[in-house]
């Protein structure tokens, strides 16, 4: 497929076939191409956590999903889902990467990082494994894990302090399901969102007397 189309195409997926597994050599592909997204200082402090029997997937969603939840056609579609990968981003790998002698940040100060880059890089290595299933002819959804739950989704996975889930992804082969209501919102037009050169307000409506761009 073109990179074009993948992208084009790429969209959350909430309901999937529970009777078509994703073959091994599949989930292979998606994780070796996560494995290359851009990392700071090649720092790669991101983990997967990929859970592809029943069993791991239910103590995944018995994990995170409170107990007062009520099942509707998110949760159900979800859960139908033969594949989880739990990204993790480890802030320890940067702090501890630039400290070394050619970075030279020997106090680990976190302060002197503008944005958490470990959060940022293995979000680019999300990316890269949606638009993967795009390109493998699946379809996936990534979501959140409750801020407390996540105590509970480590406990249940035996994850490390230092990893940290940014959030979850469920594949697998799509089904039928619903257009989420977000998307009646429509896409922002690159008008709206694309700068040149300088940052311009949207243009304003006319008042009569001058109805040129403010900048």
């Amino acid at each position: 497929m073109e990179f074009g189309e993948v992208v084009r195409r790429r969209r959350m997926v909430r309901n999937y076939d529970p009777d078509r597994p994703v073959p091994p050599a599949v989930v292979d592909r998606l994780l070796d191409h996560a494995l290359r997204a851009p990392s700071a200082g090649f720092s790669q402090g991101w983990g997967f956590l990929v859970l592809s029997t029943q069993p791991d997937r239910e103590r995944f969603w018995a994990a995170t999903t409170p107990p007062s939840a009520e099942e509707n056609r998110w949760l159900t579609g979800m859960r139908r889902a033969p594949l989880i990968v739990v990204p993790l981003a480890n802030k320890s790998a940067y702090l501890d990467r630039y400290a070394e002698p050619d970075k030279g940040w020997a106090d680990r100060d976190e302060g002197r990082w503008p944005v958490p880059y470990w959060q940022i890089d293995t979000g680019f290595a999300t990316l890269l494994i949606l638009l993967t299933v795009v390109d493998e002819g699946l379809g996936a959804c990534f979501f959140g894990i409750p801020p407390d739950r996540v105590d509970g989704f480590r406990a249940a996975f035996d994850v490390p302090d230092r990893y940290a889930p940014i959030g979850a992804i469920t594949i697998g082969y799509r089904a039928p399901d619903h257009r989420s209501p977000s998307l009646r919102r429509g896409r922002r037009p690159a008008t709206e969102v694309v700068h040149h050169g300088r940052w311009r307000r949207p243009v304003e409506e006319p008042t009569g007397q001058d109805d040129r761009t403010v900048e």
